[in-house]
């Protein structure tokens, strides 16, 4: 009976020892389990030492690029000039005086631009009287500069280096800087008008034998207002001054040519005209005589 005992407690001693060692075995397969397989929480790329390129999943921007990534253009560029238009540039020469009065056209200075052509009789904005003079320009208007530029005398020169000598008499307030719109006349000695436009130099002049200069008065003037005008003139004039009060009043100028005294200041006394290199010519005793051309006897110097 005891022997009975031992075999049942020796064999169901036995069965515990088994089950246990098939729990055991089991969880150590399942740890192994576990370590194999990745959590949901760990990088894909983990698994794997090269990973295949991902997708972006980034909006694209809606911001425009910012200036400096635009290419650059120069302000010429957007305009779109045509090759025939002046550059309005200057190659500077011995200068034949100081003209320390000089507004933008320059003695001893050559201009670049265009020349084109117009029916001129020398009439314009400079205010002159038509003349038998057919070798005339109108200025552009930069260079027309509230009339500095009108009876100036300027050699025009051709590419091939045809030379003319003209008067501005006019202005043309659609050419660009450089640009002189001449007589029919004076063009055909340039290019043959179907040319319509050509390249040119150009400076100022200073005439031979032009005469004594001669002054007028405006139509309206009186002793109480005035406008004065310098004609004929070698040299383009700077200033104009009147005699009052001992001393010299200087007036100013309008675009169409005259000198003004609008309170009537000096109108009637003596006048002193200065060219652009600082001579002064004093003229006496000219009448305020309404839209007379009143001949003096004095001229600049030939420059």
């Amino acid at each position: 009976m005891h022997r009975r005992w031992l075999l049942i407690t020796a064999a169901t001693a036995l069965i515990v020892v088994s089950c246990i060692a098939v729990l055991f075995s089991d969880g150590e397969a399942d740890a192994d389990r576990a370590e194999a397989t990745p959590t949901a929480s760990a990088p894909l790329d983990a698994l794997d030492p090269s990973p295949s390129p991902s997708v972006s999943t980034t909006k694209p921007s809606k911001k425009k690029p910012s200036p400096s990534a635009e290419p650059s253009r120069s302000k010429k560029a957007k305009k779109g000039t045509a090759s025939a238009k002046p550059t309005a540039t200057t190659a500077p020469r011995t200068a034949s005086g100081s003209a320390a009065l000089a507004g933008r056209i320059r003695p001893g200075v050559s201009y670049r631009g265009v020349a084109t052509f117009y029916d001129s009789d020398g009439t314009g904005a400079c205010a002159y009287d038509a003349s038998g003079d057919v070798m005339t320009a109108a200025m552009n208007h930069t260079d027309y500069e509230t009339a500095k530029a009108c009876g100036a005398y300027v050699n025009v020169r051709a590419a091939d280096g045809t030379t003319i000598t003209v008067r501005i008499t006019n202005e043309c307030p659609e050419c660009a800087p450089g640009h002189l719109d001449l007589s029919a006349e004076a063009f055909a000695k340039l290019a043959p008008p179907v040319a319509g436009q050509i390249p040119i130099t150009w400076e100022l002049a200073s005439p031979s034998d032009p005469g004594p200069l001669s002054v007028r008065y405006k139509t309206g003037s009186s002793a109480y207002w005035c406008g004065i005008q310098v004609i004929g003139h070698r040299n383009p004039v700077a200033r104009l001054e009147v005699s009052r009060g001992g001393g010299w009043r200087q007036l100013p100028r309008a675009e169409y040519n005259y000198f003004l005294a609008e309170d009537g200041g000096g109108c009637g006394g003596t006048i002193r005209i200065t060219d652009i290199y600082g001579e002064r010519l004093t003229v006496p005793g000219i009448a305020i005589r309404p839209d007379v051309v009143q001949r003096t006897q004095v001229q600049f110097a030939r420059r």
